[in-house]
């Protein structure tokens, strides 16, 4: 499998960048997964719902399935923080891309989202100089870059672009994960 992330400030364009690849990755007949980091707390769930009900009553995993999809829900009794590495292998083995949305300090292969701060008091800063897990960025105005750079530059508002970039350099882009927790 492939994993490419996708990181950058909230509002950059992130998420609606990953849902146009992935119709593109598909089109190719390539089977499309994505991890999500979620900041704050989330539910897919619905109160009054089987699967609701089952994990109110303490359950620690609820697997629900139908003939057309498959949710797990896992509920931590303490909080954690699962890195990406960890959400990947939960992953069903027999997709072609993963498209990484968050982590944006994770130890793998990542573009960066940028758009420049509409906040002029708040400039955003790039994390690509510091970064060796970037490996492109794609923006929305490459003359507004603040750092100059020898990565490639994708244009944000050209998601086949990103999409061709990502197909030609999948081998770059190949995950391989040790049972020791570590990068092969």
């Amino acid at each position: 499998m492939k994993v490419a992330g996708f990181a950058g400030y909230s509002g950059s364009g992130k998420t609606t960048l990953v849902e146009q690849i992935i119709p593109l990755l598909r089109q190719q007949g390539l089977r499309v997964s994505v991890v999500k980091h979620a900041h704050h707390r989330f539910d897919i769930d619905h109160p009054g719902k089987d699967s609701w009900r089952h994990r109110q009553a303490g359950a620690f995993e609820v697997v629900i399935a139908s003939d057309r999809r498959l949710a797990l829900v896992r509920e931590f009794e303490q909080p954690a923080q699962l890195t990406v590495h960890q959400m990947l292998a939960e992953l069903y083995e027999g997709v072609d891309w993963v498209l990484v949305e968050g982590f944006k300090e994770s130890d793998i292969l990542k573009i960066e989202v940028w758009r420049e701060s509409t906040d002029a008091q708040n400039p955003r800063p790039v994390r690509y100089p510091e970064d060796d897990f970037i490996v492109a960025i794609a923006t929305d105005d490459a003359q507004r870059l603040p750092q100059p750079t020898q990565l490639p530059v994708l244009d944000l508002n050209q998601p086949a672009q990103v999409a061709q970039w990502l197909l030609a350099q999948g081998e770059r882009f190949e995950y391989h994960w040790d049972q020791h927790g570590g990068l092969l």
